[in-house]
Parts: structure tokens; sequence; C-alpha cells
């Protein structure tokens, strides 16, 4: 195990003590206060540090968090900022809509300025907008007409919409897409399938809050059709082809410790457990576990390449 899988699993572990305070909480019991409490710091810790428990943990934590602060990015605070609006959710049930959306809106932010950071902002720009524009576009359509991921509707979507679209929905097409094609490498169809795996925990959270209506005769999973997830894929894919055409040098480095696609691995970890608030147990579990499967793709397939790259230097 690397050490940065370690600190990973600690810190959502330490999310998850968080997480079952919350429950805790909703259920009417006080103690589930200490949950969060300890939960939520905790987990910041152990991600700094977690792979060194033991005498030298103090040291390195002081050590990390030190180097931390200085080279703090402005698209990384916007990306914690993403990461605590989403902990007030379990206790405040009713700030659903207010907070996906601002947390969602500081994601737009955090991967604008990873783009300008890494690029220009003229990249930063035209990828935001290519990205809203058609996820806008492709949503406005497909409630219309069924084409291209089958038959819904936005009728009773929490405000504020856009053409009757929640804005949550174009905003999440940019930075979701960006975190895939990061992950992916480069690779467009992998970031399709990377936005259809996230779909699916995305279609039964997001019915359970009414953003959308499926009446789709063919329904395979939460109301949607297998149609509906060809469509992600093949939008998301077609997305990723243009952020490679437009910044290829942005996706050409395999390595993703630093970039904006910590958002996906951070996503494997809420929307889950979002499921389990709204009581859908089964699409919690079936979530995580496609999610976790498009992670160990997109490292397998890195790592493939890698090892070509490097037998072609030997060679």
């Amino acid at each position: 195990m690397t050490p940065l899988l370690r600190r990973s699993l600690l810190a959502f572990a330490a999310l998850g003590v968080a997480f079952a305070g919350a429950l805790a909480v909703l259920a009417g019991y006080v103690g589930g206060w200490a949950g969060i409490a300890l939960g939520v710091p905790l987990s910041g810790v152990l991600v700094l540090a977690g792979d060194k428990l033991g005498p030298e943990f103090v040291p390195t934590l002081r050590t990390r968090a030190a180097g931390l602060a200085a080279q703090t990015r402005p698209w990384t605070a916007f990306l914690a900022l993403y990461v605590l609006l989403k902990v007030p959710v379990p206790l405040w049930p009713d700030g659903f809509s207010l907070l996906g959306l601002l947390s969602t809106g500081a994601l737009f932010i955090s991967a604008f300025l990873y783009v300008q950071e890494k690029e220009n902002a003229a990249k930063a720009v035209a990828m935001a907008v290519l990205a809203f524009a058609v996820g806008l576009g492709v949503e406005v359509l497909g409630s219309r007409s069924g084409v291209p991921f089958g038959q819904y509707s936005y009728s009773g979507a929490p405000a504020p919409t856009l053409l009757t679209v929640p804005l949550i929905v174009p905003l999440g097409w940019f930075a979701f897409t960006l975190a895939g094609t990061l992950l992916a490498g480069g690779r467009a169809w992998l970031a399709g399938v990377l936005l259809a795996l996230w779909d699916v925990g995305l279609e039964p959270l997001m019915t359970a809050q009414r953003y959308w209506i499926w009446n789709d005769p063919a329904s395979l999973w939460a109301g949607a059709p297998i149609q509906n997830f060809l469509g992600w894929w093949a939008v998301g894919t077609g997305i990723a082809w243009a952020f490679t055409r437009i910044a290829p040098e942005l996706f050409r480095s395999q390595k993703t410790r630093s970039s904006f696609g910590l958002a996906y691995p951070i996503e494997t970890f809420f929307l889950p457990g979002g499921l389990v608030l709204v009581g859908r147990y089964l699409e919690a579990g079936v979530t995580l576990v496609a999610m976790l499967a498009g992670l160990g793709l997109a490292r397998f397939v890195r790592q493939q390449r890698r090892g070509q790259a490097v037998g072609g230097q030997r060679a």
C-alpha cells in the first residue's frame, strides 16, 4: 500500500466517524456531536501524516502542515471549501439545495482556477464556457425531446434554474468532466466512463431530491434507462475530447496527487454518503462499488501507459 493510499483510507475512515456522528444527531442522540467534532479535524490530520503513525507522526504533521500552508494554491482552497460545504448537509436536510449549489459553485471555481494556474485564463474560460454550454444544451434538449438521455423532466426542480435546468447541472458538467479527464490522463473515452459511473449515484440521489423526474418506459436504475448512461458517456467523452484539444499539455502528466482530479475520489465518499442519508442503502453500496471501480480502472490504465513508456525508453 502506497503512503498516499494509506493516508487517504485513514482520512476517509475519520470522515466516516463524522458521518456516523451526523446520523446519530439526526436520530436524536446528542452524543453524535462528539463524532463530528472528532472525525472532521482528524480526517485533515490523517490525510497529511497518516502514513507516519508512530514516533514520526507529530514531526511529519508539523512539516507537512507548514509545507501545505506555504504551497496552498487558490484552486485547492476552493476545493477545500467544496468539501466543507458538504459537511453540514446531514445536519440541515432542508438546506440540501442551497448547500449543493454553493458546494458545486466552489468546485466550479476550483476547476477554473486550476486550469488558469496550469495553463492560462483564456483556456480556462474556453473550457468552462464550452462545458457549461454543452451541458446546458444537452439537458435542455434531453428534457424536452428524450435525446440523448431518455424521457425525464425538470418540472419542480429547485431554483435557481436556467431554461428550466437547475444551475447546479451545467456547473457540474465542467467540474467533473475536468476531474475525470485528469484522472484518465487525457483519454476521452475513459473520462466518459468515469462520468457515467458517477451518474450511477447521481440518479437516485437527485431524483430523491426532486431535481429531475424520470418517466421513461425502459427504466433500468433509479428510473433512468440504459440510454441515459450511454448518453452520459457520449457527452462526457465529447467534452473531454474538446478539453484535450484546448489544453493538451494539461492532461499529459500522469501525476494525479496534486491535481484537480482529487475531486472525483472526494465525491466517491460523499455521494454514497448522501444516498445513505436519504435511505437509499442499496444504491449507496452500488455507487461506492461503481466509482471505486472507475478509480481502479483509471489507475490501471495510467500504470499500463507508464509501463509502456518505461519499456520504450529501455528499448
